[in-house]
């Protein structure tokens, strides 16, 4: 007899049974607005295996591509072949909180006079009880959001998830085709539901209105900010690789790329005269998410300290100040260190191995796992620390190649669990890598420094947060600055849209900051594929630079 799986869980396959159903009968969360007739879009799971088994995809599912359904439409027309599908709202081991803390004045667009609610000088209604904003860390691979009482600074609660638009792609460029070629704001409204999902269950929590939520700051990439705005991106794919907004900028034709729409327009639930406010962009892919890190760690133009900001992630962004001047890279790194293009790699969720080490002759596997469960593959952290244990223990070969066998496709990790990692694996990673590897070093190279002039090495997001250090420099990750010197700064990107939405005065001095950084194109360097070639391997960036 046939099954169908999610997560370990298995049922007897039955045909006339949706997808949804089956999630029903599994405890399975999948987001729902239409009764389940297919109009919200919003039930989206991903088929990993018996798409066979399935009716074929209807017009409601037309805007879908590849092993993607909507899980009311997708039914078990045969119990032929085996069933395991994945729904999208998950919610990884993502970092919220940034351990960088400060004594913050009030300085808030929003303020209650006279029983009257303003924003700015706008009377925008009657006070209600509560000021309440929303800070929201709107990453490719995840979504953090906090709210906060805006007449006391106070967080009042977060949250964090997957970004359910993977159904679009798992990296920027995937998203920007998928937006030009469907055109029907799929990938917006889906994020808008995923966030307003959250918004009424602080609402449910703490017996609030979402009518009492006055702004919401937006810190997020070039792209996700521009989808979220409904601005079309397809000018971020291509060369020169500029929002609408920047190039508008540039022009003169406007003040800035800090954005302000009303929440309304956005389709997001909150006050309908809600502003929505996203930070700036810097240049090209760099985004406001880098921005909201600027601010989160009170970076200016002015400090004797040569610092570099590192946020890694789908796409990571290298930040360097030296001597008066600024500079920052965009990083396509892609989701090899995020769960995708390897094998058994996998987000951040429980099963995932975090951590693990190597005996002699790759003996004595030992690792930890996430929530302490039975391993299911291996996430970011663990992928790094792998990759510098098989280095270490000679198992392999800078050039991924396995030293045992070097006919050796696969290796054997984890036999009782049947976790292998492959030459192939090993192959995406050293791209993912050699992203990582060639912004920091074209970046300092730029700017006349090597690693070990770097006073100060942030290292923000919730993957950097559990990388291990060491590893991570032996393979090449990250440039080889002194341990001592390297701060585990946290989910940057949401602090900084918090203390944005705390401080105007913050947000003007962030939006003048930004025009003051210089951009590199990384592939503008001579000898880049050179650069990427050698940063490909699993050894350590030179000391010596220039």
């Amino acid at each position: 007899m046939s099954s169908i799986t999610h997560d370990r869980a298995v049922r007897e396959l039955v045909a006339g049974r949706t997808i949804f159903e089956y999630a029903d009968e599994l405890s399975v969360e999948v987001p729902t607005s239409c009764q389940r007739n297919g109009r919200c879009h919003e039930c989206v799971v991903e088929i990993r295996k018996g798409m066979a088994s399935l009716s074929p995809p209807n017009e409601a599912e037309s805007f879908l591509r590849g092993d993607f359904r909507l899980a009311c439409q997708a039914e078990v027309i045969s119990d032929a072949e085996d069933i395991e599908f994945a729904a999208l709202r998950r919610r990884p081991k993502i970092l919220t909180s940034s351990p960088v803390t400060e004594n913050q004045t009030l300085d808030t667009a929003v303020q209650e006079r006279g029983g009257k609610v303003y924003y700015e000088d706008e009377e925008v209604g009657s006070f209600r009880g509560h000021l309440f904003g929303l800070a929201i860390d709107l990453g490719t691979t995840t979504v953090a959001m906090e709210l906060i009482d805006l007449q006391n600074g106070q967080g009042m609660r977060t949250c964090s998830f997957e970004n359910p638009q993977r159904f679009g792609g798992s990296d920027i460029m995937h998203r920007i085709s998928f937006d030009g070629a469907d055109g029907s704001g799929e990938l917006q409204r889906a994020v808008c539901a995923a966030i307003n999902r959250e918004i009424l269950e602080f609402c449910r929590e703490l017996q609030f209105s979402r009518h009492e939520i006055y702004e919401i700051t937006i810190a997020a990439n070039t792209t996700m900010r521009e989808i979220l705005f409904k601005i079309d991106v397809q000018t971020v794919g291509q060369k020169p690789y500029k929002s609408l907004m920047e190039s508008e900028a540039t022009a003169g034709i406007r003040s800035g790329t800090a954005l302000i729409e009303n929440a309304r327009s956005l389709g997001l639930l909150a006050n309908p005269r809600a502003r929505v406010y996203g930070l700036p962009l810097i240049a090209s892919h760099v985004g406001g998410d880098l921005a909201a890190g600027l601010t989160a760690l009170d970076i200016s133009a002015d400090g004797a300290e040569t610092i570099m900001l590192v946020d890694m992630g789908t796409n990571t962004e290298v930040f360097l100040r030296h001597r008066g001047r600024m500079m920052v890279a965009s990083c396509p790194a892609g989701p090899a260190f995020e769960g995708g293009l390897v094998k058994y790699g996998m987000p951040a969720y429980d099963g995932a191995i975090e951590k693990i080490s190597l005996g002699e002759g790759g003996a004595d596997v030992r690792y930890e796992t996430i929530g302490e469960v039975s391993p299911e593959g291996l996430c970011g952290s663990g992928l790094i620390d792998l990759l510098a244990e098989l280095r270490r223990h000679d198992l392999m070969t800078a050039k991924g190649v396995f030293t045992v066998d070097k006919r050796l496709f696969e290796l054997m990790l984890v036999p009782s669990h049947g976790i292998t990692f492959s030459k192939e694996d090993a192959s995406n990673l050293g791209q993912a890598k050699a992203a990582n590897y060639c912004g920091q070093l074209i970046v300092m190279r730029t700017l006349g420094i090597d690693p070990g002039d770097i006073d100060r090495l942030y290292l923000a997001g919730g993957f950097a947060h559990h990388v291990d250090i060491a590893s991570a420099a032996e393979i090449g990750l990250l440039a080889p600055v002194p341990e001592a010197r390297v701060v585990r700064a946290g989910n940057t990107s949401l602090r900084g849209a918090r203390d944005i939405l705390l401080s105007r005065s913050k947000r003007r001095a962030l939006e003048k900051l930004v025009c003051e950084i210089e951009h590199i194109e990384l592939e503008t360097s001579a000898d880049f594929f050179e650069l990427f070639v050698d940063g490909c391997q699993f050894k350590p960036m030179p000391e010596r630079l220039n």
